[in-house]
């Protein structure tokens, strides 16, 4: 190499990550075959899948007008970036949550190269279609444009974008085309055993299942939880209606939930070892039975005249004068089952463990039964959660707490989303909310971390709503959130991060890491070539220089981290190297220098850094103006190259 590449607008780098280029890639691998002049040729490719293509006019389809330019969407690069907002964040140098304001289409893009399958689970409370305005845009022609627009940063009017009143003819059309995007590209940050849960209410609930059958497949559908909102119900037609719902997909096979822990009263027995369930040792699934488990079908003996102070009587494997009744696994009607462990686990486990185990109880028919007493403290979910822990009311009374009352309508509950959390994370494990509204979901985690201790991570992402619009020039509440404006809140993002710094205050403990580093969308900070042939001579002036003037250095560092594939919350040292200021990312593994008349000494200094830090792999990246000369900017790529540095960029 005899130059140090140059990323400019149109490379790789100045982008998000090219997912259409991805797929086919993938493909590439998978059927090199069907690949002509690098081209995809479907004929050889529908011969390569054989009697899998479905091409009939009349197959089972779910579609809606705008659905192709929808998924092209979630296919296009970003050219924008995340800029570091330091001075909004919470405990910057040391957390590992994420606060980002700004579209979540546009976010999500960002977020393909340094969060690729490494989300756990995704929690996500959309806009419910209730036939209102829409904030999100639909006009996709330059959609960093388009999100400024919206949120008044080059438009002071904050105008909304679009509407999707029901007498539009494009109700569900306008939900599904916001929200399609969303899902493909939060599909591709989820880990392979990770889930996402969709809280959502009747208006979308069945184009959401199809929505997320075609997305996730039909197979990864685990459950359609109904959630009690309200215990009075609001008239709805001829119904008072009183429920929603929680949507679970899994990313794939590999994925699977925690259960959630009992309520103490939900052990009914009592032992000298505390509370205890009966189970009955019985398969009660009618596919197992003697006929395909014939290893988990003998006779257990119960001696019935010897009972213990609970009712229960002693059991064993071997028939004797004391334990002289035979019970084999049969079911109700008398028809042959099995038992759920074997003779060598019964024996090990059950009769001869200290305390016993397993234990007989005579019916009411005086036949007898065989139990496990089940000393489990947790349980799989229930389908139906009814408590009054998570009906609405609660996250309005816990938004009051925090003297938040009013500014939103209708914040989830956080004992609500903390139960998903608990049901689809663990220690170290990143959640992901894209629609924050209050910041409920990195509330509720906080909760969860402070009560088990384990250190779940979270990034948050909220479009920076206006809780205003401007009429005759003065701002006026929107109906939506007036109570949010006459607080001091110019944007529904502004109110998330409130949300957060006060659930850090209250739930914070000294030994768990609370805080965010919060972000803002913006436009790239590299300098687009802008052939304005009306204004030539300043366009010639600027093309030296490729970092826009407004832009600091920790700008462009936490670009290129998206750009190279950086998690945002990588450790960060900052050191002088001959008077200039140069960033070591990840003990080395990127070194950014982006100050000027960098000379050879500033070089050869980066290259010894780099032999005191000895990372397996180094990236270096300069300024591409930032070199005191030519002659410094081609030794640097051989000063690098003797210290093992083979990857050199400029900005």
């Amino acid at each position: 190499m005899s130059e140090i590449d140059k990323i400019t607008g149109n490379s790789p780098e100045a982008k998000s990550l090219d997912i259409t280029q991805q797929n086919i890639e993938q493909l590439k691998q998978l059927f090199p075959d069907v690949f002509s002049e690098n081209k995809i040729d479907f004929e050889a490719l529908k011969a390569v899948l054989g009697e899998e293509i479905d091409d009939s006019e009349e197959r089972y389809n779910f579609t809606w007008n705008g659905k192709t330019k929808a998924r092209q969407i979630a296919q296009t690069p970003s050219t924008g970036t995340l800029r570091p907002c330091k001075e909004e964040s919470v405990n910057w140098d040391t957390t590992e949550n994420l606060f980002i304001e700004g579209d979540n289409l546009e976010v999500l893009k960002l977020l393909q190269k340094s969060y690729h399958k490494q989300v756990k689970m995704i929690y996500i409370d959309p806009p419910y279609n209730t036939g209102k305005d829409f904030v999100y845009p639909d006009d996709y022609a330059d959609s960093i444009s388009n999100y400024l627009t919206i949120t008044g940063q080059q438009d002071i009017d904050g105008l909304k974008l679009s509407t999707n009143a029901e007498t539009s003819g494009r109700y569900h059309t306008e939900w599904l085309n916001m929200l399609y995007p969303r899902l493909k590209l939060a599909r591709n940050l989820l880990s392979d055993d990770g889930a996402i849960f969709i809280s959502i209410d009747d208006n979308e609930i069945v184009n959401l299942r199809k929505l997320c059958d075609e997305v996730f497949g039909e197979d990864n559908f685990l459950s359609q939880i109904i959630v009690q909102s309200n215990k009075r119900g609001q008239t709805y037609k001829d119904i008072a209606k009183c429920h929603e719902y929680i949507l679970i997909y899994y990313k794939t096979s590999e994925s699977c939930l925690g259960e959630l822990d009992k309520a103490s009263e939900a052990l009914p027995h009592k032992d000298e070892q505390g509370g205890y369930e009966l189970w009955e040792l019985r398969n009660r699934n009618p596919k197992f039975g003697r006929h395909n488990r014939p290893n988990l079908f003998y006779p257990i003996y119960v001696n019935a005249d010897a009972l213990n102070s609970e009712g229960l009587a002693e059991v064993s494997l071997e028939e004797s004068e004391q334990f002289s009744i035979e019970v084999f696994p049969l079911n109700s009607s008398g028809d042959e089952s099995c038992w759920r462990w074997g003779k060598e686990k019964l024996e090990r486990e059950g009769i001869r463990a200290n305390p016993k185990n397993i234990w007989a109880k005579q019916k009411r028919d005086g036949n007898w039964n065989i139990y496990e007493k089940s000393r489990k403290s947790t349980t799989k979910a229930k389908s139906i959660w009814a408590d009054t822990a998570v009906i609405s009311e609660q996250g309005t009374i816990e938004s009051g707490k925090l003297g938040l009352s009013g500014v939103l309508d209708f914040p989830k509950p956080i004992e609500l989303v903390k139960r998903c959390i608990k049901l689809g994370t663990n220690d170290n494990d990143l959640i992901m909310d894209f629609f924050s509204g209050s910041g409920t979901t990195f509330h509720s985690m906080l909760r969860l971390n402070s009560e088990d201790s384990l250190n779940r991570r979270c990034i948050s992402i909220q479009l920076p709503e206006p809780t205003y619009e401007v009429i005759k020039g003065k701002k006026t509440p929107k109906k939506s959130s007036p109570e949010a404006f006459k607080q001091g809140f110019d944007t529904i993002a502004d109110v998330c991060k409130e949300r957060m710094k006060r659930a850090i205050k209250e739930v914070e403990r000294p030994d768990l890491n609370f805080g965010f580093k919060a972000f803002r969308l913006d436009e790239t900070n590299i300098r687009p070539w802008d052939a304005d042939f009306d204004n030539l001579e300043q366009v010639l002036q600027q093309a030296t220089e490729s970092i826009k003037a407004d832009r600091s250095s920790e700008d462009v560092l936490y670009e290129i981290f998206l750009k190279y594939g950086y998690d945002l919350t990588t450790s960060v040292e900052t050191e002088v190297v001959n008077g200039k200021t140069v960033f070591v990312v990840g003990a080395g593994a990127l070194i950014v220098c982006l100050d000027d008349e960098i000379t050879g000494e500033t070089v050869e200094g980066i290259a010894k850094l780099k032999e005191e830090l000895d990372p397996e792999t180094t990236q270096v990246v300069f300024k591409d103006a930032g070199f005191a000369d030519s002659n410094v900017k081609t030794n640097a790529i051989q000063i690098l190259k003797q210290a093992g540095i083979a990857d050199v960029k400029s900005i």
